[in-house]
């Protein structure tokens, strides 16, 4: 459960799940906590990526360590 001190900021969106699951992979890997948000009808609508992108959330105590991890500027 997210505490209400340190909320959930989205850092970056993907259009496929694989991309999203690596990234996230990377931050579990530097103990960085980490959700995905999307539907994508558990891969069955990829389509659905396009209009309504996954998204990558962070702890906003996270967001500059998990950027400098995934190559965000």
């Amino acid at each position: 459960m997210t505490d209400v001190e340190d909320p959930l900021f989205v850092i970056r969106t993907f259009s496929r799940d694989t991309d999203a699951r690596l990234a996230e992979a990377v931050l579990d890997a530097n103990g960085i906590e980490s959700i995905i948000i999307g539907d994508n009808a558990a891969g069955m609508l990829p389509y659905l990526n396009a209009m309504h992108p996954i998204r990558l959330a962070v702890k906003e105590s996270d967001v500059e360590e998990a950027q400098r991890l995934l190559g965000a500027g």
